[in-house]
């Protein structure tokens, strides 16, 4: 037969066990969650990032095709190479020979 004392110091134990065992698995969740936080903080700071990224591709993008523009181009042949616009006359178009 079982002592009174020890059956209630048996369910003492059982509840300390049980609640270390909750303190842990809230802790763990915690945890967790906080890193849970930092990951989408991150994410969101490289996201942002991206679109500057995107917005400053776009521009040199932009800049890469004003670049190679007749308007600009024209005037750098003239000026650095010497180079000159041909007069009308002075065009031949070549076609490609057709296939018979």
């Amino acid at each position: 037969m079982t002592s009174p004392e020890r059956t209630g110091l048996r369910g003492r134990y059982w509840l300390a066990l049980w609640l270390g065992f909750f303190l842990v698995v809230a802790t763990v969740v915690i945890w967790r969650q906080s890193e849970a936080i930092a990951t989408a903080r991150e994410l969101h700071e490289l996201e942002r990032r991206r679109g500057a990224l995107e917005i400053r591709r776009s521009a040199l993008a932009g800049q890469v095709q004003r670049a190679r523009s007749r308007s600009v181009l024209v005037p750098l042949a003239v000026e650095r190479l010497g180079l000159r616009l041909p007069q009308d006359s002075e065009i031949t178009i070549l076609q490609e020979p057709r296939n018979r």
